[in-house]
């Protein structure tokens, strides 16, 4: 059964959330595991694909948007409107709602901050989950 993570961040700042997100893709692709980053909008997708060659000045972590040729040996893909195109590890929700794809992953990361939308989103994906009787786990950051 799919493991559900979420990450509860001190900030409230959006790019926070994405800087966190990229560590937790880095740390993830370090150890081998392929990962499909589902964001809320086009916008969002454009935004994380340039902070995953900039969040740290020595990072390197192969991704690519899932509008872009080449995706078979990607490790880490990033998309918004689309399910994944293989089974993959791990999937970083962004976005606001649970994607129905989910259950397909060994590990699904959820992010909340301080911001009050995203704590209230975040509440109703954790009783979404928890009401399936999938196995949540809570990490302060």
């Amino acid at each position: 059964m799919t493991r559900i993570s979420f990450y509860i961040l001190k900030g409230n700042q959006e790019h926070d959330r994405q800087v966190f997100a990229c560590r937790l893709i880095e740390k993830a692709y370090i150890q081998g595991q392929h990962i499909y980053v589902h964001t809320e909008s086009a916008q969002q997708t454009e935004q994380l694909d340039k902070l995953l060659w900039s969040f740290r000045p020595d990072s390197f972590v192969p991704h690519q948007m899932m509008d872009e040729q080449g995706q078979e040996d990607c490790p880490v893909l990033i998309g918004h409107d689309t399910n994944p195109p293989r089974l993959m590890n791990l999937l970083i929700n962004l976005s606001p709602q649970h994607p129905l794809f989910f259950s397909q992953f060994e590990r699904v990361a959820e992010f909340i901050n301080d911001d009050n939308d995203t704590k209230t989103q975040g509440r109703e994906r954790y009783r979404f989950y928890q009401q399936r009787g999938y196995e949540l786990e809570s990490h302060k950051i």
